[in-house]
């Protein structure tokens, strides 16, 4: 639908559209071939939009040849069944998450940590909300080999500590390379790294002289869809001499859609300390249950019981400011798990945008009873040991 409706702005445009591989001869010519003939095309500017795709390693046996990825889930022409996810990232927590709640038998093998580069309390609790919906994770364990079980129509994956699963489905999600092969780079002096990328500068300039890169396949770039479109966006308008704006990659608001949705914008913890200094950080922060998922009695999955008294699912939501203190508790740092934790995060990302500080959040008045509000009454910090989980009360609300 997404492809259609794209071809369809386009020839609203009056967009030429080929579909067909390019690569670059000059900085100022293209070369493709359609019906296999040959064609040329010159131009005042080249811009390189080409993306990423999913990363299938070749060194595990049968994973290339065996496996799927986040491309293939929605087009599979069976039920995915007992699906092995392999990766940390926000994808494979993602697809972890929609497959778990359709009822599936998920399990994510994980190198060394989940969503790394995201706040680490953050990611934690993003795990253990999975873990307590049933989804099973498997720690510094990843296959060393995939067959295909042709007796019972199904894969058997070998771990590298020696243990063996059969699944009816493998996806990978272990990172995405930039799709620059074969589009001539070469010809115009441009080195890319060895993860495919192209190096730009702030302009969205190569090396090369009307030649630009946009989206993943820039070097550095937030490899999301809205900064993409932006940059695009915006490089368009430079090259139409229309503006000079530049996109301003500080503060860009991102969420995992995972089960129960993380969203952050600024720093995480393990980076604010690490830019202005352990002593010059305030965490502000809330654990609770939203007011919708408390009105029904919640268990964890099975599995996590301890004993006949450790049944009850954690509280889903958490709520976390980093502040710092040498600019008045300025807020560098909006973290939020819960349900619809992008709708939340959208909105507050502008305060942060703009500067607030910790007293405006403490001035504004919440919206009751709402998770949102529990950032206008955040009072417990991180290094006063307090105990900052709320069992009782209306979601993010101050009654109870």
């Amino acid at each position: 639908m997404l492809n259609f409706s794209y071809k369809v702005s386009l020839r609203s445009a009056k967009v030429c559209y080929i579909n067909a591989l390019a690569y670059i001869t000059t900085n100022n010519e293209i070369e493709y071939f359609l019906n296999e003939k040959s064609y040329k095309i010159h131009s005042r500017a080249i811009i390189i939009a080409v993306g990423s795709r999913p990363f299938v390693p070749r060194d595990v046996p049968g994973a290339f040849e065996l496996t799927i990825t986040s491309d293939d889930i929605f087009s599979l022409e069976k039920s995915p069944g007992k699906t092995l996810i392999v990766g940390g990232s926000y994808i494979a927590l993602e697809c972890a998450s929609f497959l778990n709640d359709l009822n599936f038998d998920v399990t994510v093998s994980v190198r060394s940590v989940v969503l790394r580069g995201f706040d680490r309390q953050c990611s934690n609790k993003v795990m253990n909300n999975l873990e307590e919906l049933g989804v099973k994770f498997k720690f510094k364990n990843l296959p060393s080999k995939i067959e295909k079980c042709e007796r019972e129509d199904k894969l058997l994956v070998t771990y590298t500590n020696g243990e063996r699963d059969l699944f009816d489905t493998v996806l990978y999600a272990v990172g995405r390379v930039a799709e620059t092969k074969n589009l001539g780079l070469e010809n115009v002096g441009i080195i890319v790294g060895l993860d495919g990328k192209i190096p730009v500068n702030e302009r969205d300039e190569t090396s090369a002289t009307n030649v630009y890169a946009v989206g993943d396949v820039a070097q550095g770039r937030l490899e999301l869809t809205p900064t993409a479109i932006q940059a695009g966006e915006y490089l368009a308008r430079r090259l139409a001499a229309v503006s000079s704006k530049i996109v301003n990659y500080n503060n860009v608001p991102t969420t995992v859609f995972a089960s129960y949705e993380y969203s952050s914008v600024g720093y995480s913890q393990e980076k604010a300390k690490e830019y202005f200094g352990k002593e010059n950080i305030e965490v502000y922060l809330r654990e609770f249950s939203s007011l919708e998922l408390s009105a029904a009695h919640r268990l964890k999955n099975e599995r996590l019981w301890a004993d006949e008294f450790d049944k009850e699912a954690s509280p889903q939501c958490l709520s976390k400011l980093i502040c710092l203190k040498s600019e008045d508790e300025k807020v560098v740092g909006f973290h939020f798990i819960g349900p619809n934790a992008g709708e939340i995060c959208q909105g507050f990302a502008l305060a942060i945008k703009l500067g607030a500080k910790k007293s405006d959040f403490d001035e504004l008045i919440g919206i009751h009873p709402t998770d949102a509000e529990s950032f206008c009454t955040l009072s417990v910090t991180l290094a006063s040991g307090q105990d900052f989980r709320v069992s009782a009360g209306c979601g993010g609300g101050k009654c109870g």
